[in-house]
């Protein structure tokens, strides 16, 4: 019954909004009925098609305001007028009042909040789907700011999880491809980093590591977090001073170099991913600002997400197929991690993702959209059985995030020239000696605490018969059987006995 009314509530949310008016653009084909069209098209509204369906996405809470940031960054699918009022949804979210933010951080620490800061700024700078932040100063007089959650957020977002889910259950049922698309595992992988990025303390943890991977990197600065301000509604980190990644403009005025931040963002995705495996999952505009030294610096660290070794090789083989052109190296990559059946013939599977690829190789990135690769590459997949996996599916969010910030900032950028010499690099790092000698720096100390224990080991080894050993242990597991018979026996034997007696009264009666 939730589920129903909370469907019922996201229907009567668009009919309100005037969200049909995408529906019945989107039906070419008039598949509507009559009376629903019509229904539609008899509303009017004085306010923009784009300023409604940021409205209605607002209303309906943190996770359609996430969809929204992710559409947001796709310029190149969306036309610009909904492409920038969906742009405020990434920190121009309407606030919760302060008194709200006070009497969270008040509960936190359970102290008034003059107590716990010099100075605390009433009025937030910036409010997300999950989230607002403030300004204030530390008894010690560092500046910092306070990012404190929102109230109540648990059972609106469990509400629509549950929703989610059971889409997902109707996915699985009804479409014949709905359980290659694993669409419940990826629910669960979403709601999981969703759940993740609910608690601030866990995010002020990710922060703190992604700060330690790159600390004194050229590429990106990460605020430092102040721990004895920080519990699991309220994070406190250092300020950070910037222009916001999405004012292009401001950039160039302010004398950055725009091709070279276009360049650093590619290398600082590839770095977190392969060299750390452990990656920013929600690098939409409004997280990222540049500091005047030209360094990134990133915010809000609630989406974060790590890979396996298997998976990273995975990806490795991957991207470096497709850089080099080896399509059967992709192809094969796929049938040895089980994505595809082990059956599938490699040729076949080569050709089919050579049409897709080949086609847009030495091209600028504004004449190349991932997200129609990715549906081609999808629609291929398909026909080889490939199954959707949910542990990647944050890296590929990313990945459209990436491209749509490249594109805002340098359209004519090369991924492919910026991209593959690093993956070299990280790949040459992993084989021949110097794959050698890293893995037996880490396994050392392992073998140094084994080593000398070799010879007492082996000793007992040789001292002890094992003919006889392996003896002694099945005489001993015969004796306990032949035990465990004999004690069966008896109760056998007690139970007959009773049942006879009973017998015996019941005739004499």
């Amino acid at each position: 019954m939730r589920r129903f009314l909370r469907l019922a509530k996201i229907l009567w949310v668009g009919f309100r909004f005037g969200l049909g008016e995408f529906a019945l653009a989107a039906d070419a084909a008039g598949r509507l009925p009559r009376v629903v069209r019509a229904a539609l098209a008899a509303r009017r509204f004085e306010e923009p098609r784009a300023v409604r369906l940021r409205r209605a996405l607002e209303t309906l809470g943190p996770i359609f305001v996430k969809f929204g940031q992710v559409l947001s960054t796709r310029r190149d699918l969306l036309p610009p007028d909904i492409a920038d009022e969906l742009a405020k949804l990434q920190d121009q979210v309407p606030p919760f009042a302060s008194g709200r933010a006070v009497a969270e951080i008040e509960r936190a620490f359970r102290k008034p909040v003059g107590e716990v800061f010099a100075s605390f700024e009433r009025t937030p700078i910036a409010s997300a789907s999950v989230a607002q932040v403030h300004l204030a100063r530390l008894p010690t007089g560092a500046e910092v700011a306070v990012k404190v959650l929102r109230p109540d957020m648990r059972p609106v977002i469990a509400r629509d999880l549950e929703l989610l889910d059971a889409g997902a259950s109707l996915v699985e049922r009804l479409w014949p491809e709905g359980r290659r698309l694993r669409p419940r595992e990826v629910v669960r992988e979403f709601a999981r980093h969703l759940d993740d990025e609910l608690d601030l303390m866990r995010e002020a943890a990710n922060a703190s590591q992604l700060r330690r991977n790159f600390l004194n990197s050229p590429l990106l600065v990460v605020p430092e977090v102040h721990w004895d301000w920080c519990a699991s509604s309220v994070m406190t980190m250092e300020r950070m001073h910037g222009i916001p990644i999405s004012q292009v403009e401001a950039l160039r005025a302010a004398g950055q170099d725009i091709p070279r931040l276009a360049r650093y963002g590619v290398e600082i995705f590839f770095t977190q991913v392969f060299r750390d495996a452990f990656f920013h999952a929600d690098m939409h505009p409004g997280n990222i600002l540049v500091a005047a030294d030209g360094r990134y610096v990133a915010l809000d660290f609630g989406i974060m997400a790590s890979l396996s070794d298997a998976d990273r090789d995975y990806l490795a083989q991957n991207f470096l197929g497709f850089f080099q052109r080896d399509y059967r190296r992709v192809a094969q990559a796929h049938v040895d991690a089980g994505w595809v059946p082990a059956g599938t013939r490699v040729d076949e599977f080569e050709a089919a993702i050579r049409t897709v690829c080949e086609p847009i190789f030495d091209r600028p990135l504004a004449e190349i959209s991932f997200g129609q690769v990715l549906l081609r590459l999808f629609a291929t997949a398909r026909r080889f059985n490939y199954e959707v996996q949910p542990q990647l599916v944050m890296l590929q969010k990313t990945l459209l995030n990436i491209e749509g910030l490249g594109r805002q900032l340098y359209p004519e950028l090369d991924l492919w020239t910026t991209a593959k010499p690093f993956l070299e690099r990280w790949m040459a790092g992993q084989v021949g000696w110097r794959g050698f000698a890293r893995n037996l720096e880490r396994e050392a100390p392992l073998w140094a605490n084994l080593l000398p224990q070799l010879p007492r080991l082996a000793h007992r080894l040789l001292a002890t018969d094992p003919v006889a050993e392996v003896g002694r242990r099945l005489d001993a597991i015969l004796a306990e059987e032949r035990r465990r018979n004999r004690l069966l026996a008896a109760l056998v034997l007690v139970a007959a006995a009773l049942l006879g007696a009973l017998l015996v009264a019941q005739l004499a009666r």
